[in-house]
């Protein structure tokens, strides 16, 4: 099947993302942005088009027609510095004084604290009959985007992991282009949740092809899910399906299964897409609608601090509702991993 895509280069190129090698330009963050990518077509994944065309025949528990990939990243645990002053003007102009007198303490109540809501997530996918990855980093005090000590939150790691959710590691800036900083990140955060860590994502989205495939092989992992655009949703190398990315350079396949992002919750809005609400819940549809069609698996981000119109989870619980409405298998990349490495895998 793979050596058919190979023979049409157009697809092989973007499978493969042929444009990302050698790169002379890259934003700040060291990422290949959509805006500078050939392709024009993102929100069709035409490549896992062409693969159902040539044999591929995904399926999925039950019967269910196709997978959503649930994922938090664990940006931050704690408010900034003046975030809860900021929260509480806030309320107070929309009327909420329950909120505003909450909102000073947030930094040191836990219940006080809209950022501390990770067992509130796992009851809401409960509801839905979900579960989720949670990516926490586990970065030393010094280092950038440092909010939170990985060993104080072992309760909440131990919570999740027995309650059946995946708990993985999200790299930190520097993690995607270093196998030591991998492998320090890694051990930390095992030693801390009491098992072997193999899924990941790197702090934003920053990933260098096929460079940190390799890396986060030679550390351990068995999956990666950071392949998505910051600045656009959709599918990065037209694959709504997991894969095993190839390395050009090399002329083989990389030992590590790459479950593509196709949509983060920053993308659509405020940060780079910069939809309103509305828009970015048509497209939300028109993304999901689509990997239904194609039987894919469609990973979506969503962080556990992200706000909206004042709603901390009120559009993500509307994403859960349309999924399994749909009947998704919605579940951890643990899980998709374990599935498509054992059922679908041997069969391609």
């Amino acid at each position: 099947m793979f050596e058919k895509l190979n023979e049409n280069e157009e697809l092989w190129d973007l499978f493969t993302r042929k444009e990302e090698y050698d790169l002379t330009f890259r934003d700040r963050y060291d990422r290949f942005p959509y805006y500078l990518s050939n392709q024009r077509n993102i929100f069709e994944p035409r490549v896992s088009k062409f693969l159902l065309e040539n044999g591929l025949k995904p399926h999925y528990p039950d019967g269910k027609k196709f997978a959503v990939c649930l994922t938090h990243d664990i940006d931050a645990i704690y408010p900034e510095k003046w975030c809860p002053v900021i929260g509480s003007i806030k309320a107070l102009v929309k009327g909420n004084l329950s909120e505003a007198i909450k909102s000073p303490f947030s930094r040191i109540c836990k219940k006080c604290n809209p950022c501390w809501n990770l067992r509130k997530i796992v009851k809401l996918e409960a509801k839905y009959d979900a579960k989720s990855s949670f990516y926490f980093l586990a970065l030393n005090p010094e280092e950038m985007d440092f909010n939170y000590n990985i060993k104080d939150l072992e309760s909440e790691l131990g919570f999740l992991s027995d309650s059946g959710w995946e708990v993985g590691l999200h790299g930190g800036h520097e993690s995607y282009n270093s196998l030591e900083d991998l492998k320090e990140k890694k051990s930390r955060l095992e030693k801390v949740l009491g098992k072997r860590v193999i899924g990941y994502r790197n702090h934003y989205l920053r990933f260098k092809v096929p460079d940190t495939w390799e890396l986060l092989s030679k550390a351990g992992f068995k999956y990666d899910t950071t392949l998505g655009y910051p600045d656009c949703a959709g599918f990065r190398n037209g694959m709504c399906h997991p894969f095993r990315p190839f390395n050009l350079n090399e002329g083989r396949q990389i030992d590590i299964l790459e479950i593509p992002l196709v949509i983060m919750d920053r993308s659509l809005l405020k940060d780079y897409m910069r939809l309103d609400v509305k828009k970015a819940w048509e497209c939300t549809k028109h993304l999901i609608d689509t990997v239904e069609q194609h039987n894919g698996v469609i990973t979506i981000l969503w962080h556990n601090n992200t706000c909206i119109e004042g709603e901390n989870l009120k559009y993500y619980e509307k994403v859960l509702e349309y999924c399994a409405g749909k009947n998704a298998w919605i579940t951890s990349g643990e899980e998709i991993y374990n599935w498509w490495t054992s059922q679908i895998e041997p069969g391609i």
